[in-house]
């Protein structure tokens, strides 16, 4: 079955309409638009008309780009949200060892969490995917290893760093570490959250 004009081969909106808007609305021509982006202008030309889909790195790239979210280059509506979480609604999930606190909204742009790092777990588990990190190191020591670099973080410390980059968390001590973490990862339906998934 061919996929209407509209929608892309997955059943997804398909962007090419949205990326042209916003290209045009940012005053940006073509050539400076894909040089801000690492495209060339034939590419993002393909990608303005529906010729290539993007990958989800590079819808990551133009939405920074454009100054706004993968989730708005979709096409989703978010919806109605709470802007407080008490400490009763924030229910643990545990993965692999991790505990986590959900310390926002779900499904936005930015997602923060409170989480518990016991020692030795995901040692070894690195991960790569588009978006960005914060953490912030309630207790520790946490170990993090970004690329080729290793650090250690002490309660009080704190890291930024674009998820692309391969990255690994771990304690450094049998007490486990406490951080705060926000990050942003892409919010569609491509995406596949790193972290634990309700049920």
């Amino acid at each position: 079955m061919t996929p209407r004009p509209e929608e892309t081969a997955e059943g997804l909106p398909s962007v090419a309409p949205r990326l042209r808007d916003l290209r045009r609305r940012s005053g940006l021509t073509l050539e400076a638009a894909a040089r801000r982006a690492a495209l060339s202008p034939a590419h993002l030309s393909r990608l303005e008309t529906g010729q290539r889909q993007p990958s989800l790195p590079m819808l990551l790239t133009l939405a920074r780009v454009y100054g706004t979210t993968v989730s708005a280059l979709l096409g989703e509506t978010p919806g109605e949200w709470d802007a407080v979480l008490r400490a009763d609604e924030a229910q643990p999930r545990e993965a692999d060892g991790w505990t986590y606190h959900r310390a926002g909204g779900p499904g936005r742009a930015m997602q923060a969490l409170r989480v518990h790092v016991p020692y030795g777990a995901q040692g070894d588990l690195v991960r790569v995917h588009p978006g960005e990190e914060w953490l912030y190191v309630l207790s520790g020591p946490l170990r993090l290893v970004l690329g080729e670099s290793v650090h250690r973080l002490d309660a009080g410390d704190s890291a930024h760093f674009d998820s692309l980059t391969p990255h690994r968390i771990a304690a450094a001590s049998p007490d486990g570490a406490d951080l705060l973490f926000v990050h942003t990862l892409l919010q569609s339906a491509t995406a596949a959250l790193c972290l634990p998934q309700e049920t």
